[in-house]
């Protein structure tokens, strides 16, 4: 009974995660100097505490990295830093309440900053945007924050939120009015490109890809604006032929590989993911209560709250596409956290991907609103159907 109350009051603070906003029980913990560790390798790269930052996340590598501006003006990258939980899928936040991290390139100002998060501290990271405006999409305190918990946000841990937020605080100080924040669903490669070739997110993919392959070349904020409901890059005339010649060189290598026979796929989550280290961290502290798992009191004292951990263990599910974009063949399981599972949960989660690869499915289409996966409440099988039209 205790563990079913304890269990309760964690989903009550999980479905909050994001919007717990209130004052928090520490008032230094956001002055917090930049750990030791990392001014030594900023000083071993040429950097300075007072630089620049900008931020890319990945949602299927769950990775945040922190770049910083040297004094050449290019960014070069400082740290990468393991994500604890992200919730939704692979895709953009379409509207309120559909658990989705948000993609897209977005504006970190000093007045998103929270130092009073009762998530340990926070920064919000302003979506919607001008291009989420533009297609009408919904949503509020969209943030990256401690504990690991996320219904939308992308969660770190309180140390990790800790040492970036001191890294954003100190750029401030020094006179950066706002850092970017490059959200994508996966690393722009060749090889993910492929993969998710059929995937009715691919358009808005391929424009995000324009914004990475801009800083990737020039290592300089791109430009940013909304044109026609499509974000537009700006930046160097010799800078922007660069980037068209690495985007017919990225092309031709994807054209290789489909070739070559790498299967389009597509990924389902139960609900998001998070760094495999976490996933090992969690591995053998999860118990089993009415056929849910149950985070033990060690690993949520290293983590904080995880938020749905039974959505962890269920997936994410790689299933192969034909041509048309229907399933090809019965989803893979191999890239399911089998050391998390409960057999009620490996049960259920198999019948569930059994019924949706046989379900009938329509052909993608091209507006990413259409399939707004990872609504709250959701089972495998419903965000399965969703995104092939059952």
């Amino acid at each position: 009974m205790m563990k079913r109350i304890a269990m309760a009051a964690s989903l009550v603070l999980a479905l909050a995660a994001c919007q717990s906003e209130g004052v928090s029980t520490s008032s230094t913990k956001h002055l917090a100097p930049i750990p030791s560790a990392t001014m030594a390798l900023m000083a071993s790269k040429g950097m300075s505490q007072n630089d620049p930052i900008l931020m890319r996340s990945y949602k299927k590598e769950s990775e945040i990295e922190i770049w910083k501006r040297g004094r050449d003006g290019k960014y070069a990258l400082l740290k990468t830093y393991p994500m604890c939980r992200w919730s939704g899928q692979l895709g953009p936040k379409i509207r309120e309440g559909d658990r989705q991290a948000p993609e897209g390139f977005y504006t970190v100002t000093p007045a998103a900053m929270n130092p009073n998060s009762q998530l340990y501290l926070s920064f919000n990271l302003g979506y919607p945007n001008a291009y989420d405006r533009a297609h009408g999409r919904t949503g509020s305190h969209l943030m990256v924050h401690g504990s690991c918990s996320s219904r939308g946000c992308f969660a770190m841990t309180d140390e990790a939120i800790s040492e970036v937020y001191a890294l954003a605080r100190e750029a401030f100080a020094s006179g950066q009015r706002g850092f970017q924040f490059q959200s994508y669903p996966f690393r722009m490669t060749a090889e993910n490109l492929a993969k998710h070739r059929l995937d009715p997110n691919i358009a808005f993919w391929k424009n995000l890809k324009e914004g990475s392959d801009y800083f990737e070349v020039a290592k300089e904020e791109p430009q940013i604006s909304v044109a026609n409901r499509q974000y537009a890059f700006g930046g160097d005339a010799s800078v922007m032929a660069a980037v068209a010649q690495k985007r017919q060189k990225d092309e031709q290598e994807v054209a290789e590989l489909v070739a070559k026979g790498v299967p389009p796929i597509r990924l389902v989550y139960d609900d998001g993911g998070q760094h495999q280290t976490f996933r090992q961290a969690l591995a053998g502290n999860t118990s089993t209560d009415g056929g849910s798992l149950a985070v033990d009191v060690s690993a949520r004292n290293r983590l904080g709250d995880v938020s749905r951990p039974e959505a962890l263990a269920a997936g994410p599910q790689e299933i192969i596409l034909a041509a048309n974009g229907k399933p090809k063949q019965e989803p893979s399981s191999a890239l399911a956290y089998a050391s998390q599972r409960s057999a009620v949960g490996q049960t259920r989660a198999s019948e569930s991907v059994r019924q949706a690869a046989s379900a009938p499915a329509a052909a993608a289409g091209p507006e990413p609103a259409t399939q707004a996966a990872g609504g709250e409440g959701r089972s495998v099988l419903g965000r399965m159907l969703a995104f092939f039209g059952g």
